[in-house]
């Protein structure tokens, strides 16, 4: 998984840019994460219990996006893709409104972690 941390020049918020297959990430940790340490221990909580076989899956329902933690992968997702809604119309998009077509992405565990930990040293989330 490609992925760099930046802070946008205009506003000096942490921004989070991924590779074409994991470009839904980036959306994901800024919106669903952010800066918050108690998101982040959740997480790394939940990686922890699925490692340990407290459980077989734990799934993490936030405002637009899901993850799915399996001892196999992680997987993250829009809710919108996760409920089956539809794409956006025609005219939309026609429009030129920034739609991310990534909906969907998945990683190892290990990976997943290493880019938590990363990002919160990133963002100095305590």
């Amino acid at each position: 998984m490609e992925y760099e941390f930046i802070h946008d020049a205009t506003t000096g918020e942490a921004k989070a840019r991924f590779s074409l297959e994991h470009e839904v990430v980036g959306p994901w940790i800024e919106v669903e994460l952010g800066h918050e340490s108690a998101k982040l221990t959740a997480l790394l909580t939940a990686i922890d219990s699925v490692e340990k076989r407290h459980e077989s899956e734990v799934i993490i329902t936030g405002h637009e996006y899901t993850v799915t933690i399996s001892r196999d992968d992680v997987e993250i997702q829009t809710n919108a893709s996760f409920n089956g809604t539809g794409p956006l119309s025609e005219m939309l998009t026609v429009d030129h409104i920034h739609y991310d077509e990534s909906e969907y992405a998945s990683c190892g565990i290990d990976d997943f972690r290493e880019l938590l930990i990363s990002w919160s040293r990133f963002t100095n989330i305590s």
